[in-house]
């Protein structure tokens, strides 16, 4: 199917912006011979910075607060705003890492009783995003009033200042801290989901291989949306990038910088890693992954969902066509977005059953 109309101008800004991107990269070696290259950072004095001392932004930092205001724009232009929830904030603590914040996420009403819960992983090429970025926010929001269910959202730690495996080590904690605290949290431990999108589905497809090898909790659904499950490249597929005038070699090199961001010198055979990967997929919760027709990553989501169906998991692989990666937050503007979110909707409240 044909890429979907609306998405033709913002596909040559991106494109604009990965050869951008690549052609910097390009001239680097050039600009530090030249003596061009910025400086490398200098190391802390202990002086508390004046606005005159104060450092510039890392191109890392300046990154992540372009893409914080581009999703702000984002969601006032394509977006839907999130309903009031009450919302609450918590601290757990990870044995031998950095402890993680959670933001719970409550409808209203709740049903009477415990009610059921997913814990949610946001996306961002493990690299950005944030419960905090305006999309995420509002879509958990929604989500929990519509599906009426509580939302868990993992704070997870950003690469590459904190690499694989800290993230799944925070989001396994996380889903164990959730289990314990039930009872005072209002949620009831026999119908608890998890849910990740793009990096947050590599999470939380980890966190269940790790909740089966670990704890064996009964988690009651999986629930992935264009997740990179597979960090090597055997399933990556350029057909989208062709057809969107993408450069192969652009897309392969942003895809490789994904991941050394993340794993650094890991390997990405490990399954917590590349769940994919992993030796077996038995007795691990009913998934249902969505992915996107004009994504490299479809094949990712498709293979997950063949390989959960022969270890005898069921599991509901739907691709979405005619739209992008990122089509799932288009709510005020694309048809498709919003069947993407009832879909969701639809799978989340699953838990209820």
């Amino acid at each position: 199917m044909p890429l979907d109309p609306y998405f033709a101008e913002r596909l040559r800004v991106h494109r604009h912006y990965l050869i951008g991107q690549a052609w910097q990269r390009m001239l680097l070696p050039l600009r530090r011979w030249t003596g061009s290259a910025p400086p490398p950072p200098v190391a802390s004095t202990g002086v508390k910075p004046t606005a005159k001392t104060r450092k510039p932004l890392t191109p890392r930092e300046r990154h992540r607060r372009a893409a914080l205001a581009w999703d702000r724009t984002e969601l006032a232009t394509v977006g839907t705003p999130g309903p009031e929830v009450t919302t609450e904030e918590h601290t757990v603590a990870v044995d031998g890492f950095p402890d993680v914040g959670v933001r719970i996420y409550r409808p209203h009403p709740v049903e009477e009783g415990p009610a059921p819960a997913v814990l949610a992983f946001f996306g961002g090429a493990f690299r950005i995003g944030g419960v905090d970025y305006p999309t995420t926010d509002a879509a958990y929001r929604r989500r929990a009033v519509d599906a009426g269910v509580i939302v868990v959202a993992v704070r997870y730690a950003l690469a590459p200042e904190h690499r694989y495996p800290t993230q799944v080590e925070q989001g396994h904690a996380a889903l164990e801290w959730l289990v314990a605290n039930a009872a005072s949290l209002g949620v009831d431990a026999s119908r608890i989901g998890v849910q990740g999108t793009s990096a947050g589905g590599a999470i939380a497809a980890a966190v269940t291989l790790m909740n089966r090898d670990r704890t064996g909790h009964p988690l009651r659904l999986q629930l992935l949306e264009v997740p990179v499950v597979d960090l090597t490249p055997w399933h990556v597929d350029l057909r989208p990038t062709w057809a969107m005038g993408i450069p192969a070699i652009i897309a392969l090199r942003e895809l490789r910088s994904v991941r050394r961001t993340y794993l650094g010198d890991q390997s990405p055979t490990q399954p917590f890693a590349s769940p994919l990967r992993a030796a077996s997929h038995a007795d691990l919760p009913p998934a249902v992954i969505l992915t996107a027709e004009y994504d490299p990553l479809r094949r990712n989501g498709a293979a997950y969902g063949a390989a959960l169906r022969r270890a005898g998991v069921d599991a509901t692989v739907v691709e979405y066509r005619g739209v992008t990666h990122d089509a799932w937050y288009f709510t005020g503007v694309l048809d498709a977005a919003r069947r993407w979110h009832d879909q969701a909707v639809r799978a989340l409240r699953l838990l209820h059953d």
